[in-house]
């Protein structure tokens, strides 16, 4: 078996898109036996001291009688040496020659496969067979002919196999030179960021809704996605710091034939002048790869500009990136026209259209048939074309959700005596619903409403008239709301009273509308806090237009009323009922100044 076999078949998906191709110098007598090529293509352990029996030493001038494994330390000194004989720092070359455990230890079962089989005579005469086992080592690196890259690239990561197939194509760079673009490329993609099951997730999503024919830029990441899936922890892996420029390097080895200087380095400072923070940088380069070797003036620059047709200004090409970087594919863009077509035929405005094409660029992705399924499922709920623009700009994620999905959310609701029409007014009025999970939004909200004294026949009522209750946050937004109301003087009993009245001041900011309108009803006015049971609606009036003017008016004219006939009628019904007129009289502007 030669030792051309021990190079693995580069996928059909790989091998589009590295296209230059050179194989390492290898000399005819270089030879692996059958038991060598099997070890190769296992995993190995790092420890060499269990992989073989006890031998002779093959160092010369020890004692016959003891017997000792092949000198692990010496091997790896000699791949040090060696990598310095290249041009490597001290430090680079004891890194690496640390970090190559298998590679090390094809080199080792080399050098002593040979000194069994006695063919060390065969690589140059006698005089080869009188070295020490460490300059057998070298000579066995030398032949080898990838000039150290293949320890280098088990250094950073990549499988034995992986570093024997990747260095195949890297024969043009020298490993110092090699090494730099390594560190330079990892300080791009590093990320102080919390955030690495958000490229996964961001990865998967993608996945999920594409389906339209792409072209072979995506195919190329398709293929760089199933393979990363495939492996333990699937697509999480993605945002893995340790592991995601490994699997970039593996599927997308021609980044390392790249100018740093002249073309990655750029492409890093033309990503963050458009709005993509250095930090955010691997969201988008490790979602879509091949952006990587686009040129920045014919490639990306008239591609960005291509995006305005859907009204998006320069500040927001950034957020559409990092959102969904596959946006700069032609075939994505392509998309745009159809899915415009699309909507004109249900009189959707384009600004509907554009506006949410921004906001969730996923939808570029999507079929017209999958689309169309999902706008006829809205209209059979009652959404008119005039609501049916309302409902995609303002959640236009629902989009890309299936028709049995919603069909379960109108059940939910079903099951709560809504009828069809209640059903469709819901959606129109808060589309968000239709995009929460049953499980784990909805059925917890309605639990959670229970849960404070709301029974389950006044429920409808209350969803009807605040259906965002089911999209409030219970920790951040209800649960503190309701403390402040209780802590305030309130009962849980006379808060759940208040929010079956008006639901809507679970909404209410705490400092912002709440308390300074509770403490002007107690401080100012003098009314007791049970004024608010009665009539919750006070806390959505005007404090400084409503409030405080009619209750100046009413104390001036020294008239006691509740909060419901001071707030609750109009400007001429007020001043009828209060001030003795008709309407209340507004002054005529002034003349103008001469």
């Amino acid at each position: 078996m030669s030792s051309s076999s021990l190079i693995p078949t580069i996928p059909s998906s790989t091998s589009r898109i590295l296209t230059h191709s050179h194989s390492p110098t290898i000399l005819p007598h270089f030879r692996y036996s059958l038991k060598l090529l099997s070890k190769c293509r296992t995993n190995f352990r790092p420890s060499l001291r269990k992989s073989h029996p006890p031998r002779a030493s093959p160092v010369g001038g020890s004692d016959p009688s003891v017997t000792n494994e092949p000198p692990v330390d010496e091997a790896r000194a000699a791949i040090s040496d060696f990598l310095r004989d290249y041009g490597v720092s001290q430090s680079d070359a004891d890194e690496i020659s640390l970090k190559s455990p298998r590679f090390l230890k094809m080199v080792v079962d080399g050098v002593s496969e040979l000194e069994e089989l006695s063919l060390w005579g065969s690589w140059g005469g006698g005089s080869v067979e009188t070295m020490s086992f460490k300059e057998k080592v070298g000579r066995m690196m030398e032949e080898k002919g990838d000039g150290g890259k293949v320890a280098f690239l088990e250094s950073i990561g990549l499988s034995l196999s992986s570093a024997m197939n990747v260095s195949r194509y890297l024969s043009s760079e020298t490993l110092p030179n090699l090494i730099l673009k390594v560190k330079s490329m990892k300080e791009i993609f590093a990320s102080d960021r919390d955030d690495d099951h958000v490229i996964g997730r961001n990865a998967l999503r993608m996945m999920t809704c594409l389906s339209i024919p792409v072209d072979d830029d995506i195919q190329q990441v398709l293929s760089f996605f199933e393979k990363i899936a495939a492996k333990r922890g699937g697509l999480e892996m993605l945002g893995s710091k340790d592991a995601s420029f490994r699997y970039l390097i593996e599927s997308f080895p021609r980044i390392l034939l790249l100018s740093v200087e002249f073309h990655i380095k750029p492409m890093a400072k033309y990503l963050e002048s458009i709005g993509v923070p250095q930090g955010c940088l691997r969201n988008v380069l490790l979602v879509y790869p091949p952006i990587i070797f686009y040129n920045i003036k014919m490639d990306i620059s008239p591609r960005l500009l291509n995006l305005r047709k859907i009204g998006a200004a320069d500040k927001d090409f950034g957020k559409m990136l990092i959102k969904y970087p596959w946006i700069m594919s032609r075939s994505i863009q392509e998309n745009y026209e159809s899915i415009l077509y699309l909507f004109e035929t249900y009189r959707v405005p384009k600004e509907s259209v554009d506006r949410a094409v921004k906001s969730w660029p996923h939808l570029l992705g999507c079929s017209t048939v999958k689309l169309r399924a999902m706008v006829e499922c809205f209209i059979d709920l009652g959404v008119n074309s005039k609501k049916l623009g309302q409902v995609i700009a303002s959640c236009p994620q629902l989009l890309l959700r299936k028709p049995q999905d919603i069909a379960k959310v109108v059940l939910f609701f079903e099951e709560l005596a809504f009828d069809k029409e209640s059903v469709g007014k819901t959606l129109g009025r808060c589309p968000e619903i239709f995009a929460a999970k049953i499980d784990k939004t909805l059925s917890k909200k309605l639990k959670f409403l229970k849960s404070i004294g709301l029974s389950k026949h006044l429920l409808p009522r209350l969803i009807k008239k605040y259906p965002e209750v089911f999209v409030s946050d219970i920790d951040k937004t209800i649960i503190p709301r309701m403390k402040y109301l209780t802590t305030s003087g309130l009962s849980k009993r006379e808060v759940a009273i208040m929010v079956h009245r008006f639901a809507p001041i679970l909404g209410y900011s705490i400092d912002e509308v709440l308390k300074p309108k509770l403490e002007f009803l107690v401080t100012t006015m003098e009314k007791p806090v049970s004024e608010v049971v009665e009539y919750p609606r006070y806390f959505s009036y005007s404090l400084e237009k409503k409030i405080k003017p009619r209750f100046r008016i009413l104390k001036g004219r020294k008239i006691e009323c509740s909060l419901k006939d001071m707030l609750a009628k109009n400007d001429e019904e007020f001043a009828a009922d209060f001030m003795g007129i008709s309407r209340i009289l507004i002054p005529p502007p002034l003349p103008p100044s001469s």
